[in-house]
């Protein structure tokens, strides 16, 4: 009888395990992390040992996730579960990682030339091109470029931002050919192809979603590097850690100061996803001000997504059902948040 009662309960164990290590195909949003900034961003003969920090914040990404990690998933504060194409679209999982790259080393030349624009000091911007960070499935380049590549010239000629190249390409006609010649790495290489209507529009394209390709020149040299992190949402708390670190204007006080938002080279400030898991993680960090992106919600916008939510609306009420006592900052521009850490 006692072995009976063993082997049941062997059985047990073994199906509870297969149980917990079965894939789901589901993948999961949770609050990441809040850190300083100072390893990340560096000023050539300017380091930062001011008390307090500047923090970035992030949402952690698990998946494919096994029962186990699903049912742990569920458990974790605002953690939102998402199928594999509503996370990453058509992109492999290896494409959506280096697209978060991508995305993050375009973020932290927008910053850098903010920063340097907000302090009144020069700054060089060379435009590389722009990178091909995704591709569509019905695009005529699709099986020519790859994600990653950067776009040089159309048709022989080059722009000098990625509007300027969108903007040409839309004013050709729907299913005239077109070149593009693009880098690999190092190599320069050759692609032709008729454009295509872009869906919902008249208007021609090449079906390839893009972003800058720039090299940033300044003195003092700057280096931002985020390690493992990814993604376009850093920016401007890098531009506010520049700032600081190239004037020497310390406004933390000892303070942690964390925030959220992408950047452009003008200093706008743009929506970012998965605010509420940043809030949650710069309280809990001891964050004493949080700086959210204040996107209005226009009429354009609702058109193209009837779902969206303002940043800093849905980042104040987080901060009131934590019942932190972290201050939330709208900011629409770098010059807000520089604005505000004066005055307070």
């Amino acid at each position: 009888m006692r072995k009976s009662r063993w082997r049941w309960a062997a059985v047990a164990l073994i199906i509870v395990t297969m149980v917990g290590f079965w894939p789901t195909g589901k993948y999961a949003e949770v609050p990441g992390s809040a850190e300083s900034l100072k390893p990340y961003v560096k000023v050539a003969g300017r380091p930062d040992r001011e008390k307090g920090s500047y923090m970035l914040t992030t949402v952690g990404v698990m998946g494919p996730l096994t029962v186990g990690e699903y049912l742990w998933a569920k458990l974790q504060p605002y953690a939102e579960i998402d199928t594999k194409t509503e996370l990453m679209g058509t992109d492999t999982s290896a494409e959506y990682d280096l697209l978060q790259r991508y995305y993050i080393k375009s973020a932290a030349n927008g910053a850098v030339a903010a920063a340097f624009k907000a302090a009144n000091r020069p700054v060089t911007t060379r435009h590389l091109g722009i990178y091909v960070m995704s591709i569509m499935k019905g695009s005529p380049f699709r099986g020519k470029l790859r994600l990653g590549d950067t776009i040089t010239a159309l048709d022989g000629h080059h722009y000098g931002t990625a509007d300027a190249y969108v903007k040409a390409i839309s004013q050709r006609k729907i299913g005239s050919r077109l070149t593009l010649t693009y880098l690999r790495g190092s190599k320069t290489h050759h692609a032709t192809a008729k454009l295509m209507r872009l869906p919902g529009t008249k208007r021609a394209g090449i079906g390839i979603s893009l972003t800058e390709h720039t090299s940033m020149t300044t003195q003092p040299k700057v280096t931002i590097d985020a390690g493992d992190i990814g993604g376009p949402s850093a920016g401007l708390m890098f531009a506010v850690q520049t700032y600081t670190l190239i004037t020497q204007q310390h406004y933390r006080r000892g303070r942690k100061i964390a925030g959220t938002g992408t950047i452009d080279a003008a200093g706008n400030v743009g929506q970012i996803g998965g605010i509420d898991k940043k809030v949650y993680m710069a309280n809990r960090e001891g964050a004493k001000i949080f700086f959210a992106p204040d996107t209005p919600a226009t009429k354009q916008i609702l058109k193209a997504d009837p779902t969206y939510q303002n940043n800093y609306t849905v980042a104040k009420r987080t901060a009131k059902h934590l019942k932190a006592k972290m201050v939330v900052v709208p900011v629409r521009t770098l010059a807000d948040a520089l604005q505000y850490l004066r005055q307070h």
